[in-house]
């Protein structure tokens, strides 16, 4: 390039300004929505998710928990359905049901011991009978759910999970969020 095409990129290099995440709110502002969107949220729902987790000893592994125990994400997690936003609109429609009993709310907290399968009209539709398929590649299910594939059914045997690394959403930048 020219000498004058190097002085003018040398001079627009300076006044240039980063124009996503350079001040630490909008750092923060950038990871809470990464956290709403991954799992749907409106905004106020999030707001109530963290200001309950804020009074847990550990925040964000009490975030990590309210929102992965979800029915959605169960259902996600579960692999019954491969979208979070595919999970929450089955979940939304009835095609599941929690202790036998049908649910039709995405943001249904299910507890330690719960088994949550396919409710049995919706076992023959082709959304589902692709998963007791055999040949079909699944990821495997998070520890703290137990899958069994065959009946269509996932029964929660513990806790999730949290580290700081996985999932690479950072919860501790959330409540920085919200502490404002």
């Amino acid at each position: 390039q020219t000498q004058k095409f190097a002085l003018s990129e040398a001079r627009t290099a300076k006044t240039k300004r980063k124009c996503r995440g350079g001040s630490d709110y909008g750092r923060q502002l950038l990871e809470k929505q990464r956290v709403r969107f991954t799992y749907g949220l409106g905004e106020r729902h999030l707001a109530n998710y963290a200001e309950a987790a804020f009074t847990e000893k550990d925040p964000s592994l009490a975030l990590h928990t309210a929102l992965e125990t979800r029915l959605d994400s169960v259902v996600y997690r579960a692999g019954f359905i491969s979208t979070r936003r595919g999970a929450r609109q089955a979940t939304s429609h009835g095609h599941f049901t929690v202790n036998g009993r049908r649910v039709n709310v995405p943001s249904y907290t299910v507890k330690i011991g719960d088994v949550v399968a396919v409710r049995s009209g919706n076992r023959t539709s082709p959304l589902y009978a692709q998963l007791t398929e055999e040949g079909v590649e699944r990821k495997a299910p998070p520890a703290w759910l137990d899958v069994d594939v065959t009946l269509l059914q996932a029964k929660v045997t513990g806790k999730p999970s949290f580290t700081a690394g996985e999932g690479g959403l950072d919860y501790a930048t959330v409540f920085e969020f919200y502490s404002r």
